[in-house]
């Protein structure tokens, strides 16, 4: 089985998103949702990599974002946010910031952490090195 395949079917187990196009991949997971009147708040962890069989390598970024839409006390408006969360989790406080503004009714429970590392197990067991960039340029 492709490490493609494979990560595709872990992300089923998450449940995600997945998309692939020609090597690399994208796995999209909404992390928390609030609907109030005439108005959406969500924050999607997104994570996205791309698999170099010729150089045995796997190269993964990941990202949350943050996107609310609808009506406000003066009228229509979009808002997008990114926060890019580091290697060994240095800025995981961002995403429980991030769920704060959602609100105390909100319950945190995602743990990016563990696609990371599944997907860097599942690129060593199949003989890949695994290269964590802080951005997705050059993906």
């Amino acid at each position: 089985m492709a490490l493609v395949d494979q990560i595709r079917d872990y992300a089923r187990t998450i449940p995600a998103e997945f998309k692939e196009k020609k090597g690399s991949g994208e796995i999209n997971f909404v992390v928390a949702e609030r609907k109030a009147f005439l108005s959406k708040e969500k924050l999607t962890y997104q994570a996205k990599f791309r698999v170099d069989d010729d150089a045995k390598i796997v190269k993964f970024t990941e990202i949350l974002k943050e996107s609310s839409s609808g009506m406000e006390n003066a009228g229509m408006s979009f808002k997008t946010e990114s926060f890019k969360t580091g290697k060994g989790g240095q800025l995981e406080s961002l995403i429980e910031q991030q769920a704060d503004q959602f609100g105390k009714k909100y319950q945190y429970q995602f743990d990016f952490k563990t696609v990371r590392g599944k997907v860097e197990a599942l690129a060593k067991a199949a003989g890949y090195d695994f290269q964590y960039q802080v951005t997705a340029k050059g993906l």
